[in-house]
């Protein structure tokens, strides 16, 4: 066996939910010492929003029966499941030609959602409504899946080719041991298996980082100081992987082992419920780059936070982490909280810190 680089062996350690959360954590310490660059850490907010969460998710289930935070949930509008209504209306082969499908449009839809922003708008030729955002993004690709749009298959629409995303399905059930696989698992094998597709950014030892920063107080002993992983939009894909898997009889476990998504509604409600306080306040009317250290800090907070608000509001719902895990504290939850108290406090529903991003990040 050929020895791997030590860079390499470094850079693929980044490569995991273990390694957002370690850092993210080690964040969050630092600025529980007030030792950050960009932020302070105010603990005693985290119950204002764990009260705004816990009411949110009672409003949206108010039998707490809450799905996973996935691509799945935004493929419902106007009271119709849209892809239940595809998936029903066909006649599939098998279990896992379902899964592959499935998973084609899982990975498609989501790379699609590259931030419309608040003026795009779908309109949705069943309902006639007019949906913007992620949703309105997530209606126009499942159209455009069903329509045949991403095949080159006459006569076999519900496909994406030529590389078929679709081939993870078989990839990560060859690798679910008796008919099992834990969640990290699959971010791991993501972030592995499409690394190269992202915009050049960070490498070390060759190897693609993706959604890595560099973050100055993260120091360690090896080639991986200062950088901070978060694996945003690879961990939404990933949790929005489990359900075709589950569907196919494959169980999902260690889903906690994913973290909470590092984007702008969650990192929001922390800044909004006062959680986290700009050192400087002008720096709210800036624009920053997804790679400055602001946005960097920002991000990896709001990753350790969600751990602990997680916590906060499973206990104001009477759950526990095994009934209510963080895929469905996110979805109850966190994101639509971020976005309901951005509309109160700006007129546009803005966050409260302007990020200049390519669409690959938020």
């Amino acid at each position: 066996m050929t020895p791997v680089e030590p860079e390499t062996a470094a850079a693929f350690s980044l490569l995991s939910a273990g390694a957002v959360r370690e850092r993210a954590h080690r964040l969050l310490a630092i600025g529980l010492e007030d030792g950050l660059l960009h932020f302070r850490v105010h603990l005693g907010r985290l119950e204002d929003a764990a009260d705004l969460v816990a009411e949110t998710t009672r409003t949206a289930y108010p039998d707490l029966d809450v799905p996973f935070h996935a691509r799945w949930r935004h493929f419902v509008a106007g009271g119709h499941d849209r892809w239940a209504e595809v998936d029903e209306a066909t006649p599939w082969r098998d279990p896992a030609e379902r899964g592959r499908a499935a998973f084609d449009l899982a990975i498609t839809s989501v790379l699609l959602d590259a931030g419309a922003g608040p003026h795009w708008s779908y309109r949705d030729a069943a309902s006639g409504e007019t949906v913007g955002r992620s949703e309105g993004l997530a209606l126009a690709s499942l159209a455009m899946f069903a329509g045949g749009g991403v095949s080159t298959r006459p006569g076999a629409p519900l496909r994406a080719d030529t590389a078929r995303p679709g081939g993870l399905f078989d990839h990560l059930s060859s690798l679910a041991a008796g008919r099992s696989i834990p969640a990290p698992l699959i971010l791991g094998e993501l972030l592995r298996q499409l690394g190269p597709i992202w915009p050049s950014r960070i490498e070390l030892g060759g190897v693609p980082l993706g959604d890595c920063w560099r973050h100055p107080l993260l120091t360690t002993g090896d080639a991986t100081s200062g950088l901070m992983p978060l694996h945003k939009l690879s961990q939404w894909l990933a949790y929005s992987l489990i359900e075709p898997l589950q569907a196919a009889g494959i169980s999902v476990t260690d889903i906690d082992g994913l973290t909470g998504l590092a984007e702008y509604r969650n990192g929001g409600l922390l800044v909004d419920a006062g959680a986290l306080q700009l050192r400087d306040p002008e720096a709210a009317g800036c624009e920053h780059a997804v790679a400055s250290t602001l946005v960097v800090e920002w991000r990896g907070l709001t990753v350790a936070l969600l751990d602990l608000l997680a916590e906060k509001v499973r206990t104001r719902l009477g759950m526990d982490a095994a009934s209510f895990p963080l895929a469905k504290v996110l979805q109850g939850g966190t994101w639509s909280a971020g976005r309901a108290i951005a509309a109160r406090l700006r007129a546009d529903g803005s966050p409260p810190i302007k990020v200049v991003s390519d669409g690959t990040v938020f």
